[in-house]
């Protein structure tokens, strides 16, 4: 299925495995598990150690899981001055780019070149970024990734006033469309309950489907009709 189906409304829910989090020992092996179970996107974080203080995925692991997959790959850059990187990523076959508006001087200029790639342009708004603040981006935007944890590491806890944020960005995609998509902690519970706020995505980490010793086509099946 091509990326355009995920913006035409067909899915009711986008699952979207955290690559961070699955097994690295045998990463062609999950690519092929998660497919099978019905995943919709991989996402990938890529992180620079300065934007956040952590290290992400590396260039080999991009170029694996988009040479793998069948279904798009999006990339979350966690990075200074994303422009850098753009048509790099685009050239290994990523489907959807999301920027941090705060690490970019100059964004929507970011976002066009993005769109100008022929990929799908996301924004990923941090728990601290007001949805006001961002608004004047949001006619580029295919996607708007919430975070409900401040971006970097994997485990945190759902911070709850951005339950407010979301239902900003629900009233705003009436007049921009584009798909909401949540990032951090969502758990079973958590993906219930936006679902029915309508937040149309959502990244899986160890919150809903890693680690938790059950088959991932079960849990995603599980996930899919919350």
């Amino acid at each position: 299925m091509s990326d355009s189906d995920y913006t035409s409304g067909k899915m009711e829910k986008l699952l979207c495995p955290s690559m961070m989090c699955a097994d690295f020992g045998n990463l062609s092996m999950e690519i092929k598990s998660l497919e099978d179970a019905g995943a919709d996107i991989f996402h990938i974080d890529i992180m620079d150690g300065r934007f956040v203080p952590n290290f992400g995925m590396g260039l080999q692991d991009v170029e694996l899981i988009c040479r793998k997959s069948r279904i798009p790959v999006d990339i979350h850059f966690m990075i200074e001055d994303p422009g850098r990187y753009i048509e790099k990523f685009a050239g290994m076959g990523v489907s959807i780019l999301y920027i941090h508006p705060e690490a970019d001087a100059h964004p929507m200029r970011t976002l066009q070149r993005i769109l100008d790639t022929g990929m799908k342009a996301g924004i990923a708004c941090n728990p601290g970024t007001a949805a006001a603040m961002v608004e004047p981006l949001l006619p580029l935007c295919d996607y708007v990734m919430v975070m409900s944890v401040n971006p970097g590491f994997a485990g945190q806890k759902y911070i709850d006033s951005v339950d407010k944020k979301i239902m900003e960005f629900v009233n705003l995609q009436k007049r921009y469309h584009y798909n909401i998509m949540l990032d951090g902690a969502c758990s079973p519970e958590k993906i219930a309950s936006c679902s029915k706020m309508g937040v149309n995505g959502f990244v899986l980490g160890t919150s809903a489907l890693f680690g938790k010793g059950r088959s991932y086509k079960e849990i995603i099946n599980e996930l899919r009709i919350l």
